[in-house]
């Protein structure tokens, strides 16, 4: 990497203020990221030099771009950005891609590379496998590509499945009929629903059957034709299950089936998960995406926490 400084030019003191942050925050995050690279502020231009310096400079005209295109900085998301930029990715290739506009008016987009390849891979497939911890958007981009092929009539309907596995609880503890007992293992997917379409919108869909969200159990017999149909947690399926599944699914559908392999309830038995990259990996149609923690985007502590399990499950296998 060359060491030449380079000189960028912000175009106002409101993208100055936005790019450096409140008290420098953002400016400090970038110096932290970049030890070897010196970056200097002077009125609306920032200079960089060091080791680094032609790559935290694509970083901040990129960042430039991003402002005037009226997106706002924050440390959460920048993180991720400083991460992709060590992995000569593209910022703004990434905030380009606009998967759906939301019920409520908000557009929903990739946040990390990892997001980006799990979108494209969704968009390319008939089959797609998301894989990865918690935080990292597996079930809401498959919801948001759902809706948006609804939206685009791409497909007739929307099936949402999980399998209902207690977690620490029995259903049969539960108190209400079958239905209400399950519930609670479907209510993510609920939630998902009210975050894309107006919530109006949901109760008229599901009771048109345009929208349909039940357990796994209940697509043994049938076949899918025209949907768009996402499996959620589907590492607490048996292997049994997942063949049936995944022979469901019949033409003009797409499925999503998203997992974490480390977040396993089953009470014996192996996950319908293991293996199935092996089996199915040269399947034409069919990818397979694995999210980890530089794709999470809740609270940076839980990138924090997955990235511990990671090193204490490393730390274990290496004994």
């Amino acid at each position: 990497m060359t060491t030449e400084p380079h000189k960028i030019f912000v175009p106002g003191n409101h993208l100055m203020a936005g790019l450096l942050g409140e008290q420098d925050e953002l400016l400090r995050m970038v110096e932290g990221a970049f030890q070897q690279t010196d970056v200097h502020v002077r009125g609306n231009e920032i200079t960089v030099g060091g080791v680094d310096a032609e790559r935290v400079a694509g970083l901040y005209e990129e960042l430039v771009s991003l402002m005037q295109a009226g997106h706002t900085l924050e440390p959460a998301g920048l993180a991720r950005m400083i991460d992709m930029v060590k992995e000569d990715e593209s910022v703004t290739e990434l905030f380009a891609t606009e998967v759906l506009r939301t019920g409520h008016g908000r557009t929903v987009r990739p946040k990390s590379a990892g997001q980006k390849r799990y979108i494209d891979a969704i968009q390319d497939h008939v089959i797609t496998f998301g894989l990865g911890p918690a935080g990292t958007g597996k079930s809401w981009l498959a919801v948001a590509c759902a809706v948006q092929a609804l939206k685009e009539k791409e497909v007739e309907r929307i099936l949402l499945t999980r399998p209902a596995v207690e977690a620490g609880e029995r259903l049969g503890f539960l108190p209400g009929d079958l239905m209400a007992k399950i519930d609670p293992y479907l209510r993510p997917l609920y939630d998902a629903l009210y975050d894309m379409f107006d919530p109006e919108l949901v109760p008229k869909l599901l009771e048109r059957g345009q929208v349909e969200v039940a357990p796994l159990a209940f697509m043994r017999g049938r076949t899918l034709n025209g949907s768009f149909i996402i499996l959620d947690e589907a590492q607490n399926t048996t292997a049994e299950q997942m063949k049936m599944f995944l022979t469901r699914i019949g033409f003009g559908s797409k499925a999503v089936i998203t997992g974490d392999t480390s977040q396993v309830d089953m009470p014996a038995g192996r996950s319908g998960l293991d293996g199935l990259e092996t089996v199915l990996g040269g399947i034409e149609g069919l990818s397979f995406v694995r999210l980890g923690s530089r794709d999470v985007v809740r609270h940076r502590i839980v990138q924090d926490i997955v990235n511990a399990y990671d090193q204490a499950d490393s730390d274990a296998r290496g004994s």
